[in-house]
């Protein structure tokens, strides 16, 4: 088991290309799933509604997601993001792949692996039991464009 420092930015936002995204780095090890990924962006970037379908997208046309639904009928090439982990997907320093949250919003994410062979009491002060992150920037904007809590100013 290896641990990793995998940097997610936000590229766009339901269409929209954030000027300067926000990104967070955090701690993975080789042994998480990419179910425990898919939750700990969706932490990271502030999500509350989590209902939505998401999917990791590989250069080379694979698809990791939530295999077990059928809502699109166009999932069968799927691999379910329960089953297969970061290692499974051998990842090396530099390479790249997206994380979409929300297919209908398109919520569009690169994720980097920007460290290998870390060493998490060093990168954290310990060993995380989950992924956490370990740094972050940029402004983490509302999952449906509020600007207040009471919602007057909603983007629809």
């Amino acid at each position: 088991m290896r641990w990793l420092v995998l940097r997610v930015v936000l590229q766009s936002q339901a269409d929209e290309d954030p000027a300067d995204g926000p990104g967070r780095d955090l701690l993975v090890r080789t042994s998480h799933s990419f179910a425990e990924l898919a939750t700990a962006i969706d932490r990271a970037f502030a999500r509350w509604d989590l209902s939505h379908l998401h999917e990791f997208r590989f250069a080379d046309g694979r698809r990791i997601g939530m295999a077990d639904t059928d809502e699109f009928g166009d999932r069968e090439e799927e691999l379910d993001e329960r089953e297969e982990t970061l290692g499974m997907a051998n990842l090396t320093v530099g390479d790249s792949f997206e994380y979409v949250f929300d297919l209908g919003a398109g919520w569009e994410h690169v994720c980097t692996v920007l460290q290998g062979d870390v060493d998490p009491r060093t990168a954290y002060g310990g060993r995380p039991a989950e992924i956490v992150p370990i740094f972050g920037w940029g402004s983490i904007p509302d999952q449906y464009g509020r600007a207040t809590p009471d919602g007057e100013d909603d983007v629809e």
